[in-house]
């Protein structure tokens, strides 16, 4: 049996990705193209309608974690998922092309720590970060509650079902694999059911 789950996130650029798990994980993609709960891969986030980054956004958070410690390009965008609780993943793309614009202010500058790249606030950027403290903020405050309380309990629910499920599949034999097929169908089945019933109701 082989589960295909995928975790929504929200980038800067203001589309929506899927990071999937490795190995075998849950399917919650519905047929046709659809995304989990059946919407298009190309519309709206399947928990609630994509919120668009700034490119300030982006500049402040990259200000703030610097100004706690350096930190290399992939490390930031970890950390402000993290701190988003995952409704915020700015993508290279933001990232990177916002670093270069504060190396040329001469806020930031690259070094190499064992080799590897990472980034820090030059005198002038930690001068600048202490001047604009108040107007820099935390950028992810605060976005989480716009997601909704009961849309990120049930991503978590989500998560849990999908480590059973794999948990399932790996450690059971063919007859709980078979029933734990079953559950997750009538799951389907049931939460397609209450789409459909309020969409009754509105007619």
């Amino acid at each position: 049996m082989q589960f295909a789950y995928a975790f929504p996130t929200i980038e800067s650029s203001g589309h929506s990705t899927c990071r999937r798990p490795k190995g075998r994980h849950l399917h919650a993609m519905a047929p046709g193209g659809r995304g989990p709960w059946g919407h298009h891969r190309g519309g709206g986030g399947p928990f609630g309608p994509r919120r668009r980054m700034r490119r300030g956004d982006v500049r402040a958070a990259l200000l703030v974690l610097l100004d706690e410690e350096p930190r290399n390009g992939y490390g930031l965008m970890q950390e402000i998922e993290r701190r988003s609780e995952g409704i915020w993943r700015p993508s290279p793309g933001s990232v990177y092309p916002a670093l270069a614009q504060l190396e040329d202010e001469g806020l930031v500058q690259a070094d190499s720590d064992e080799g590897r790249k990472r980034f820090v606030l030059t005198e002038a950027g930690r001068s600048h970060v202490e001047e604009h403290r108040e107007a820099l903020g935390e950028p992810w405050a605060g976005l989480g509650d716009e997601a909704g309380a009961g849309r990120r309990d049930l991503r978590g629910l989500l998560g849990q079902l999908a480590t059973a499920a794999v948990q399932v599949a790996q450690a059971g034999d063919e007859k709980q694999v078979e029933q734990a097929s079953r559950v997750l169908t009538d799951a389907r089945r049931a939460l397609y059911r209450l789409l459909a019933e309020d969409e009754a109701s509105e007619e």
